[in-house]
């Protein structure tokens, strides 16, 4: 079969282009820019084109188009396919038909998906169960992968946005928590909470939830189901203290992604010893909470991008670093999420338990902006709410200079962000990164 990926470097949609390379099918793929990403599907056999999308890139004997969610319908691409009556599905679809033909466990929730889908591939692994995992970051168990082929066993990270989780048909869910975002998409908390609890009624008779019991709107989603088998998990259970105790990675976040891991991992009959084994040898994923370089200064990089996870993250770096001077340098992530979530993050960088938050330009996510939103929305407006001596704004290209100069040995330094905020990394570690960030 030949199939063609439109945004191919999207780390969803690679992981896919990844399982249909390793099932011995023709694969190209397409995106505006190459990247690591891009260059390893090339290693892999996949044929890349990079820059505008052209409707020249595939041909009329393909026999399926997967388009990024971000692809817009006059994609000429995406166009051509649908003239030529091409079968054309989005990630989230395709993913979706993969979900029917196998035992699917999908990793759900506002925050820790990708952590959790990570710590519960390692537990899978380790108990023999050979899982196929589609994950939301690269994984260094993974060779620094988003993929892992495997059996019938399939894990997947559910992304709630454009509510993509309801092409999904899992046997198991794992909710880590529900919260407000992506109110582009759905307005309100209300919508949030209806969308999750339909999700939820995909899941079988004989299926089963991981649900995070200390989280209220979980709680308020599965308060009348009485059908499913629930796991409970909460901070409260004295797993958590041996879990702080062995876990290689800081927070109380992730005390709750490896409570999440622990509760399915139960559901799949694996013993405890064999669970807790798995999540102590975790190390960390690409940009959550990643420590780039710890000389001369603490370099972190982390994915953080609504106010629940971007507090979370600089809770834990004041929790592994109780008394190093702390930065950090946040990018915002979509005008419209800033804008809807305006009071939300003046109250967490109000609360950062760190020393100078540095706030540069707001990310704009090509296809997903309203400009009537962009324009009632900016990070100089952003700090001035905050209105605290240190949270500043900085335009992008003068953050490393500044950071060079005001930086001092042993301090730490995080940056955070969904965009292309990674990219100032390379500047702040000359000689020490061997690799290429993306």
């Amino acid at each position: 079969m030949k199939i063609h990926f439109i945004g191919v470097g999207g780390i969803g949609v690679s992981a896919l282009a990844q399982y249909y390379l390793h099932n011995g099918h023709q694969v190209s793929g397409s995106d505006l820019a190459s990247s690591e990403i891009t260059d390893k599907l090339k290693k892999l056999g996949a044929r890349i084109f990079i820059g505008k999308n052209n409707a020249k890139n595939l041909s009329k004997d393909t026999d399926l188009v997967v388009y990024s969610p971000a692809v817009q319908k006059n994609n000429p691409e995406l166009a051509y396919a649908l003239k030529n009556k091409i079968k054309a599905l989005s990630y989230p679809q395709a993913l979706g038909e993969m979900t029917r033909e196998h035992f699917t466990v999908a990793v759900s929730g506002t925050q820790g998906k990708s952590t959790t889908t990570a710590l519960l591939a390692l537990i899978l692994i380790k108990a023999g169960l050979n899982p196929t995992v589609i994950l939301g970051t690269k994984l260094k168990e993974f060779g620094g992968s988003n993929f892992r082929p495997g059996g019938e066993l399939l894990l997947i990270e559910a992304d709630e946005h454009f509510a993509s989780f309801l092409n999904y048909w899992p046997r198991i869910i794992v909710l880590t928590n529900v919260a407000k975002d992506h109110l582009d998409y759905y307005k309100n908390l209300n919508n949030i909470l209806k969308t999750f609890a339909r999700y939820i009624g995909h899941i079988p008779q004989d299926g089963a939830l991981a649900a995070n019991w200390d989280d209220a709107n979980t709680r308020k989603i599965l308060s009348s189901n009485s059908r499913l088998r629930i796991q409970k998990y909460s901070l409260k259970q004295p797993e958590a203290k041996r879990l702080k105790k062995i876990m290689k990675v800081p927070g109380e976040h992730n005390i709750y992604n490896a409570l999440a891991a622990l509760a399915a991992a139960r559901i799949l009959k694996v013993p405890d010893k064999i669970s807790l084994a798995a999540l102590s040898s975790y190390r960390g994923a690409w940009r959550r909470f990643e420590i780039v370089q710890t000389k001369p200064f603490i370099l972190i990089s982390d994915y953080g991008h609504n106010p629940v996870k971007v507090i979370a993250a600089l809770k834990a770096a004041r929790e592994k670093y109780p008394k190093k001077k702390i930065w950090c340098v946040y990018q915002p992530h979509q005008h419209q999420r800033t804008h809807y979530l305006f009071s939300d993050f003046v109250k967490t960088f109000r609360a950062a338990p760190i020393d100078q938050i540095i706030i540069t330009d707001i990310y704009d996510v090509a296809g997903r902006e309203e400009k009537a939103t962009s324009r009632k929305v900016d990070s100089t407006k952003l700090v001035k709410a905050v209105n605290k001596e240190s949270v500043i704004y900085l335009a992008k290209p003068k953050i490393v200079p500044f950071l060079k100069k005001n930086v001092k040995p042993k301090e730490v330094v995080i940056v955070m962000g969904a965009g292309d905020i990674y990219q100032i990394i390379p500047g702040l570690t000359p000689g020490r990164i061997k690799r290429k960030i993306r």
